[in-house]
């Protein structure tokens, strides 16, 4: 078996220590290599800092070696979202995955790294729980927890890379471990996650002050991710069960007001299973520290380019601007059915709101960008007051939530793991809760309906492009150019106070973009990796 040396690592994680607080939350925490981890965490307190250092990387994502949050690195390989910026040179990386183009050399090498270094971190809580003077209940809920973020980490790794090295005890000099294909993967973390849940260690939800923090859910969740990318149809009906699990225990629920999922005010409500947590106040990211602890630079990428807003007398703006990266596709607002209430709360068709603000005494312009649909993320737009009293850079420190796994996703899997295993009833049951919030009329469940479902469930939130490789649409979606850009847009005339012109779209938004194939699943390996290893590690088909 190959083994390859995994230099990255060495930097990631190899020393841990104190930690120092940014904020009142569990994940806002960062940590220190001041101290040496060797007998150091030999108490309760000092294992939540071993805890709190695994969950770290979890915020990296985001911004590492390059602008790059997670979501977003997926969702540009679908057909909901385009990068948008300034042009193909803008955080080129990025439009070099979403054409199917992915360069080793100028790819999302943070994003390995700090997928390891949160492997790295994971197996460190779980090494000193093990050797922590606490009682067995106790040790066994931080292994347990440990043994579900290292998951975590490796799902993120298995889905964009696949063929991956592979590890379960930290690395020693000189630090090599076995590459894996992605299936050797999936047969490994599987049987880990399996032995995790069936434990019953961890608690089906946390207490709110420790959101954010691995559950039975989080780990049923994550197990039936696995399963249903993998296709294993011999797991379907333990993963069914595990989402019946999660149903029937009363601890989660969808929200009656769908916009609350994206407010500050209401996050951490009953629907959520897994965020990544962010923190303004107190969000120490700096443009010189972009790792630091805090908030999330994802808001500011995706607000909208050149925003102006003069509000009449009394009213207040409703969204700040950024940078115009992450533009919507017109195909997936047009995706919603009519009287679909999250559509208008998903995206915002910043044309339309103009118009109608306007007609309330305010003007509202915008520049548009490259890939200008004239469609954003609505969700994580950057609002009044999501960013106030960061101690760094506050464009790098808005306190959006990254949304991983909600209760609608429970749903919608347990619907489609139901519908494949034979138990349409309660497939159907499942599938019309997601519809009946929507405000949509009755549907009968079929695989297609529920991708369907899923696409306008969760847009923007990274779920699409993996749901059209594994339900085997990718091929046939993801086409050469693909998508349309806005053409011409109304204006207002502020000396006659009306609109004038039309909206028309039309084009290609990715005109670079080839046609999909299987080999574009994974992408390539960072060159770096493969040089390192020297002929160690086999890089990607792509």
């Amino acid at each position: 078996m190959k083994r390859i040396k995994l230099y990255s690592l060495v930097a990631a994680g190899l020393f841990m220590g104190a930690t120092t607080s940014c904020g009142d939350d569990f994940l806002s925490v960062e940590p220190s290599s001041s101290i040496l981890y060797d007998g150091y965490y030999d108490t309760q307190t000092r294992m939540m800092e071993a805890a709190t250092a695994a969950y770290a990387p979890m915020q990296w994502y985001d911004y590492f070696s390059g602008w790059a949050p997670l979501s977003m690195i997926s969702d540009v390989m679908g057909d909901d979202l385009y990068v948008g910026g300034s042009n193909v040179t803008d955080q080129s990386q990025i439009h070099l995955i979403s054409q199917f183009k992915s360069d080793p050399r100028n790819n999302i090498d943070g994003a390995w790294v700090t997928s390891y270094s949160g492997i790295n971190r994971s197996i460190h809580l779980i090494d000193n729980a093990k050797t922590c003077p606490l009682s067995e209940a106790e040790k066994n809920l931080f292994i347990a927890e440990g043994r579900t973020l290292r998951a975590w980490y490796y799902l993120t790794l298995w889905k964009l890379w696949g063929n991956i090295p592979y590890y379960e005890e930290n690395l020693t000099e000189p630090y090599t471990a076995p590459q894996l294909s992605a299936d050797e993967i999936y047969n490994k973390v599987i049987v880990d996650l399996e032995d995790v849940i069936n434990s019953e260690v961890l608690p089906m939800k946390q207490d709110a002050q420790w959101a954010g923090r691995m559950t039975q859910a989080a780990a049923m969740m994550i197990y039936a991710d696995f399963v249903m990318y993998q296709k294993d149809q011999s797991r379907y009906a333990t993963a069914l069960k595990y989402m019946k699990d999660i149903i029937s225990s009363g601890k989660y629920d969808l929200v009656q007001n769908y916009d609350d999922l994206f407010r500050l005010d209401t996050e951490w409500s009953q629907e959520i299973i897994l965020d990544v947590n962010y923190i303004n106040k107190g969000g120490k990211r700096t443009w010189g520290s972009a790792n630091a602890c805090g908030g999330t630079v994802y808001p500011e990428m995706i607000g909208v380019d050149g925003l102006n807003i003069e509000c009449a007398a009394g009213h207040t703006p409703e969204f700040q601007g950024g940078w115009g990266f992450g533009t919507i596709s017109k195909e997936a607002y047009d995706a919603f059915e009519e009287g679909d209430i999250r559509r208008d709360i998903a995206i915002l068709n910043i044309d339309k709101y103009a118009e109608d603000k306007s007609k309330e005494g305010d003007i509202v312009s915008y520049g548009g960008r490259y890939q200008n649909t004239g469609y954003f993320l609505r969700k994580y737009l950057p609002r009044p007051g999501g960013n106030e009293g960061s101690l760094g850079d506050a464009g790098l420190n808005w306190g959006n939530n990254l949304h991983l796994y909600r209760f609608a996703e429970t749903l919608l899997n347990a619907a489609e793991l139901a519908l494949a295993t034979g138990d349409m009833g309660y497939a159907q049951d499942c599938f019309d809760r997601v519809r009946n919030r929507a405000q949509l009329p009755k549907k009968t469940v079929t695989l297609d309906n529920i991708i369907d479902e899923r696409r306008v469930e969760f847009v923007g939130e990274g779920k699409r492009y993996f749901d059209l490789v594994r339900s085997g649409k990718a091929a046939s979606v993801l086409k050469a150019g693909g998508g349309v850009v806005l053409q011409s847009r109304r204006t207002y005339n502020k000396e006659t106070q009306t609109w004038e012109g039309q909206c028309t779209w039309g084009g290609q938004a990715i005109p670079e973009r080839v046609q999909w194939t299987e080999n574009k699943k994974y992408l390539p390996i960072p060159q770096a990796e493969i040089e390192a290893a020297k002929g160690a590690l086999v890089q990607n088909p792509y």
